[in-house]
């Protein structure tokens, strides 16, 4: 019935924080990675939002969790607005991603 799914938003905002950190509140540490997964997740939540074909909810799962252990990956775990953030966006993002993408395919949701 209704094509709006809260896990989407909580995608696209996750997604967006992580594009927008570097340059706001992160002093530019882990630019690039925060940057471009950032840019992915967001994509991928906007789609969704708008009911377009696109990105399945577990692609955006995925860029959620590479976001989540990107500090480690690039080496910006030091750095604690920068680490914090893809932490928090990340971590959220995907425990969100993993609960709506298992329960959309165990049926959780009744079909329209």
């Amino acid at each position: 019935m209704e094509r709006f799914a809260w896990q989407d938003g909580v995608a696209f905002l996750a997604g967006l924080a992580a594009l927008l950190a570097p340059g706001l509140w992160a002093d530019d540490a882990g630019k690039q990675p925060l940057m471009v997964l950032g840019a992915l997740l967001a994509a991928a939540g906007l789609y969704a939002l708008l009911g377009a074909a696109g990105p399945t909810a577990w692609t955006a799962t995925a860029f959620a969790l590479l976001i989540f252990v990107a500090p480690w990956a690039f080496g910006f775990s030091g750095e604690d607005a920068g680490a914090w953030t893809a932490w928090i966006a990340g971590g959220v993002a995907t425990i969100v991603g993993v609960w709506g993408a298992t329960r959309a395919r165990g049926g959780g949701e009744a079909a329209a």
